[in-house]
């Protein structure tokens, strides 16, 4: 195999993730709603995994105990929650602010390994958390400030429907940081394929759940909408982490980690080349020390190394799950 062939599928990856953001944007242009847009995409997606998972890895289904569905409903259940208040910060934040601020779940894993687990952050993960946490208030703050003419007081008590955006952004990383946490421990006994199977359809059921009960419809749209629907589920959420994952059995798991968190730039950039939409200075500034936030936190945790698998199978340490 060719030694540069592993950086060219992490390369795929990266940017077939990074056009979620994207298309989340273009369905909602066409009148999708966010709980409708994140339903049908984690539908669609178990739907093309399942015929596969269901031929190869009966066994592994068969073999599950009791505790173990009940942690992969709950991690489901996680799971939906980021990507529907990920998807609906895209209503009122832009997507730099938005794909940021929802790549900071590594520093929410090691929050949660702190608390739950009793595994408390080395001196450089503070470091880490606090650097991305200064990062976050400039981010909060790019929308009424500038680094020309300072911050408008007008603007700090506007309608903050931007803050609202980021803090849903916040609320899916925080979220998806949950669902890594109880996948470490299903990992230990539950193979990729049918393991994402499980909590992609559990998402997916919770989040058709969450349309009936809200009465938000998930059918009845253009067919354009559910094109950017099914881009969603082959691109970033099927092609991209399976890059990845196929990835980390050729490249260190730290680097894999690291290298996601391109995502956040090139989902900006591809925002500002198709769609116009480029951030201030102040956000690009406000982007970059929450990037450098997580990186610090995640090279001196392995944070994204430990939390989607055993080191017994070398295809999912340092699986990685984002937007």
């Amino acid at each position: 195999m060719s030694p540069t062939r592993p950086f060219l599928v992490l390369g795929v990856g990266l940017l077939a993730v990074s056009t979620g953001a994207l298309f989340v944007r273009f369905a909602q242009a066409d009148g999708v709603p966010s709980l409708a847009i994140a339903a049908v995409r984690l539908t669609l997606s178990t739907l093309i995994l399942a015929p596969v998972a269901l031929q190869r890895h009966r066994a592994d289904f068969a073999a599950l105990p009791p505790r173990a569905w009940l942690l992969v409903l709950l991690s489901g259940v996680f799971l939906g929650l980021h990507f529907a208040t990920w998807i609906s910060s895209l209503e009122y934040t832009s997507i730099a602010n938005s794909t940021v601020l929802v790549s900071s779940s590594p520093l929410f894993v090691a929050l949660i390994a702190w608390i739950i687990l009793r595994e408390p952050p080395g001196r450089m993960v503070w470091a880490g958390l606090l650097i991305a946490i200064a990062g976050s208030v400039v981010i909060a703050l790019s929308d009424v400030c500038s680094l020309e003419a300072g911050c408008a007081v007008s603007g700090l008590i506007g309608d903050g429907s931007s803050l609202a955006g980021d803090a849903l952004a916040l609320t899916g990383a925080a979220a998806v940081a949950v669902y890594l946490v109880i996948g470490r421990r299903l990992r230990q006994s539950l193979a990729l394929v049918p393991y994402i199977t499980l909590t992609y359809g559990a998402a997916a059921v919770s989040l058709l759940a969450a349309c009936l009960v809200t009465g938000t419809p998930f059918t009845g749209y253009d067919s354009i909408a559910y094109l950017w629907l099914l881009l969603l589920a082959l691109l970033p959420q099927l092609i991209g982490h399976s890059s990845f994952n196929w990835a980390l059995k050729h490249l260190p798991a730290t680097f894999v980690s690291v290298a996601t968190l391109g995502e956040p730039i090139l989902s900006s950039a591809l925002a500002m080349l198709v769609i116009g939409e480029a951030p201030t200075p102040l956000k690009i500034v406000g982007g970059l020390v929450v990037l450098v936030g997580i990186g610090i936190a995640t090279q001196a945790s392995g944070v994204r190394g430990q939390v989607s698998g055993p080191s017994k199978d070398p295809a999912s340490r340092g699986s990685v799950s984002d937007a």
